[in-house]
């Protein structure tokens, strides 16, 4: 599977799969995931709603993820997952690796080939920026999906994808 670091919106990728770093409530909130629910639309929210009502009544637990429509989006599908809160005093690294993995198996089971993803859990969630992007890689660069053929790694602001290349660059000299 190829890597791609990209600065950008991740509501404005095109590819099969957008991966929303959800609240557990699946209903939209802060940061991305409010953004992908209002460049969304209401299917979303509507399918969120059944989940809601069915498979997962308390919520989507912390590293799980699920897919809907992607509504008005410019991808086939949303795979909301929840990444955990940052915590200087508990390690937590775990739950965030299993949002970007088991994301990525719901895009293998869709039969997407690309899926774009947001820097999970380095917003509101606190996680320092530098540490998140070396989580997602450590799960994206190893992996080797059935289907999925390119992972995006979509960073909003400049300042993020500096620091995402940076550390994408000591990764390579340290492998």
């Amino acid at each position: 599977m190829r890597v791609e670091l990209v600065e950008g919106d991740i509501t404005k990728q095109v590819v099969d799969v957008v991966v929303n770093a959800a609240n557990s409530s699946l209903l939209g909130g802060g940061g991305v995931d409010g953004a992908i629910h209002r460049a969304g639309g209401p299917a979303i929210r509507k399918e969120c709603e059944a989940l809601r009502a069915s498979r997962y009544p308390d919520g989507l637990p912390t590293g799980q993820a699920v897919a809907t429509t992607a509504g008005q989006l410019p991808a086939r599908w949303v795979v909301h997952t929840v990444g955990p809160v940052w915590s200087a005093s508990q390690d937590r690294s775990e739950l965030l690796r299993a949002c970007y993995a088991n994301a990525l198996n719901v895009a293998d089971e869709l039969k997407a080939t690309t899926i774009a993803f947001p820097l999970i859990s380095a917003g509101i969630y606190g996680w320092p920026v530098d540490d998140a992007v070396r989580q997602a890689l450590s799960v994206l660069l190893p992996a080797t999906p059935a289907v999925v053929a390119e992972a995006r790694l979509v960073l909003f602001g400049q300042a993020t994808y500096e620091t995402a290349l940076a550390v994408y660059e000591q990764l390579r000299r340290d492998h």
